[in-house]
């Protein structure tokens, strides 16, 4: 109930009116006029009237106050016994507030990975979402369902932003057990063929330290030790980095009988491989127009050291100058072939032919060196096809196409063949897949017999001109031309000889990124996206093993030709491995080490000191025999402290709503009336006597 004015008149005749009645009724009191009081009664009462004074009466309803249950489903919390408890305690909980009107249930689930860079449980985060349009004296308290696992709790109720309870009820057991592996120090990059550390070690939760345990190692996939640690103890573990580009290295230990999970017994690091620079050596046979093509490509990369010599005087030139004169710097075969041959990671002889400048046993020392690991290119000139031929010598066993003796001098395109529309060395070059191709021609090409290996490119009437091939641990290639350097000229508008080249020269010295062969798997945020390289027609499907170690098979669509892929959203965390015959990818989803799985045995500890603050409760939903305990819940008005009893307090909000209004004019109507003729009949009266 309230009381207010209403005048029917503005405020300035209000009191002038006022200030005459006063004055008269002064003048009527200092004569002692009979009736002067009964005269200022009236006067007052038709004042009152003026003023117009209202009772308002509100009729307001209490407000519900909103309680905001907070359920964990994060990776922790997703095996089968937590599942059970935390979908009983859900009902159960559910079931005990619909029987109080005064509450306004929310209910939200939280997943892991709401913060791709660093996925973990965040359900304060989520309870801070779940009530941002609550205002703060509606709020009755905060439950959440839980492992206790959380990793975003406050250091102190204040930061929270309301003033409620927060209760929490754990799930699993207090008697749960956990081995992980963790990294302690890892680095990011690292050279390859060098060695690299890094350190980790075994942790066990819910056991004594000091026990043993077996770790497997593997990198990329393939097991290359295995140690013996103490639980709880850093240990140091050096490995040569096999590749560049991404290489993940894993260790694992067993589980141990009763384990609550077996996710963390792996834990995995990435490594970015970096090539120091490669070293090549270019001999060039002879001066001519395409030896600058070669040359100006390999000192254009940075990551390449070339070493080039060019035969000026071979050792048949004999024309009567003492050496003294000569200016040429003499060819050091012997310390190129023999003593630091092993160190080059690609050879090129570029028109180069036998003319006695180097033994003939050094080209089998360069056949050696392609079985054991090297990489050659042969880049063909009409000498190719005579009797100097270098095909002629103990190369010719790891060469993939044996020359004829012919040359073809005619006008011709480059082609894709059918194999180079799959390989990955010529699969997308720029112009390559019109008909005529969209770049120059070239005009010389050296005929072969039936080529092995894999022909990409065509010459004229459909000869192989680009062959590429394995032998033994190194690779071979042939490319039965000497005028590419019509396309570094822009010759009819030249063509991508740049891009080919590179190709063809990163293929010898093995970059994965072009095998013709390969299975990649890249992680995009929370999508797996999985790369199938194949020179084959089809691909079949491929395995996908989660984390979990549950395992799915995917189709693979035709994305373009000879490359195949496919995607696989999904809200876990942790390397996941995918398999297609002999050929395995591995990729990590989420944060290396993620919080999630650094630990995952239930505990009440890490959400007790703030449930205390707020006058809440952190209780087991378990009593270790497997019985569901669920508190009952306690409305409270005021401050909420920790009920007892196994019981959770919420607060009941003062709030109210106003649903109407109700006016009652005091001084109108036949009151006002009957109060105005009372004082007027006693005015009457009085002077009538």
């Amino acid at each position: 109930m309230t009381f207010d004015l209403s005048p029917l008149l503005p405020a300035f005749w209000l009191a002038a009116f006022a200030g005459i009645a006063a004055v008269l009724v002064a003048l009527a009191l200092m004569r002692g006029v009979r009736g002067a009081w009964i005269r200022a009664a009236a006067l007052a009462a038709l004042i009152v009237a003026l003023l117009n004074p209202v009772l308002y009466r509100e009729d307001r309803a209490p407000l519900s106050s909103i309680v905001s249950i907070i359920v964990d489903r994060s990776q922790s919390q997703r095996s089968q016994e937590r599942t059970a408890q935390t979908d009983a305690t859900l009902a159960a909980l559910q079931d005990q507030l619909a029987r109080h009107d005064r509450f306004d249930v929310r209910v939200v689930e939280s997943t892991t990975g709401e913060d791709e860079d660093s996925p973990s449980t965040r359900l304060f985060e989520t309870l801070a979402s779940s009530i941002q349009d609550v205002p703060t004296a509606r709020f009755g308290g905060a439950i959440m369902i839980t492992d206790g696992q959380v990793h975003d709790v406050p250091e102190s109720a204040s930061a929270l932003g309301f003033n409620a309870p927060v209760h929490a009820l754990v799930t699993g057991r207090p008697d749960e057990t956990d081995r992980r592996v963790e990294m302690v120090e890892a680095p990011r990059f690292g050279i390859v063929g060098e060695d690299q550390s890094v350190s980790y070690r075994v942790v066990d939760d819910g056991l004594s330290v000091g026990d043993t345990a077996s770790v497997d190692i593997r990198l990329n996939g393939q097991e290359i030790a295995t140690e013996t640690v103490t639980v709880g103890e850093e240990r140091m573990f050096q490995f040569e980095v096999p590749h560049g580009g991404n290489n993940i290295l894993e260790f694992e230990t067993a589980v141990l009988d009763g384990e609550i999970t077996a996710a963390n017994n792996k834990t995995v690091m990435e490594l970015e491989g970096i090539r120091e620079n490669l070293r090549v050596l270019l001999v060039s046979g002879e001066p001519h127009a395409g030896e600058r093509a070669w040359r100006n490509l390999l000192k254009s990369d940075a990551s390449v050291d070339l070493v080039h010599f060019t035969i000026l005087r071979p050792p048949e030139k004999q024309d009567g100058t003492p050496i003294n004169e000569l200016s040429l710097i003499a060819f050091p075969t012997r310390e190129l072939f023999v003593e630091k041959i092993n160190e080059f990671d690609l050879i090129v002889f570029d028109r180069y032919q036998r003319r006695g400048v180097l033994p003939v046993l050094y080209y089998d020392y360069i056949a050696q060196y392609v079985d054991q690991g090297g990489a050659l290119l042969i880049a063909a000139g009409p000498e190719h096809a005579g009797t100097q031929s270098i095909a002629s010598t103990p190369l010719a066993p790891i060469l993939p196409a044996v020359p004829t003796g012919d040359v073809t001098e005619v006008g011709f395109h480059p082609r894709l063949s059918d194999d180079g529309r799959k390989h990955p060395v010529t699969r997308d070059l720029q112009g390559g897949t019109s008909e005529p191709p969209d770049w120059g021609r070239w005009f010389r090409a050296v005929e072969v017999d039936e080529p092995e290996g894999d022909t990409i490119l065509n010459g004229p009437d459909g000869e192989p001109l680009l062959v590429l091939d394995r032998v033994g641990e190194g690779r071979v290639a042939m490319l039965l031309s000497d005028h590419g350097w019509l396309w570094a000229r822009g010759f009819e508008g030249g063509g991508p000889h740049t891009d080919l080249y590179r190709r063809v020269a990163h293929w010898l010295m093995k970059e994965p990124a072009l095998e013709e062969e390969a299975l990649t798997a890249t992680a995009r945020g929370r999508t797996l996206q999985i790369e199938r390289q194949t020179m084959e027609d089809e691909a079949a499907p491929v395995t996908v093993t989660r984390p979990t170690g549950e395992a799915v098979e995917l189709e693979l669509t035709e994305d373009e030709t000879g490359l195949f892929t496919a995607e696989l959203p999904t809200e876990e965390v942790g390397l996941f491995e995918v398999a297609s015959g002999d050929l395995t990818a591995l990729a990590h989803v989420g944060a290396v080490n993620a919080p999630e799985f650094r630990g995952t045995v239930s505990t009440t500890e890490r959400l007790d000191p703030l449930a205390t603050e707020t006058g809440g409760t952190v209780r087991r939903v378990s009593d270790g025999d497997g019985a569901l305990v669920v508190p009952s819940v306690l409305p409270v008005r005021g401050a909420v402290r920790d009920a007892g009893g196994g019981r959770i307090g919420l607060r009941i909000t003062d709030e109210t709503v106003l649903r109407g209004v109700d006016r009652y004019p005091l001084f109108a109507g036949f009151l006002g009336l009957a109060a105005l003729l009372l004082a007027l009949g006693g005015t009457w009266y009085r002077e009538g006597r």
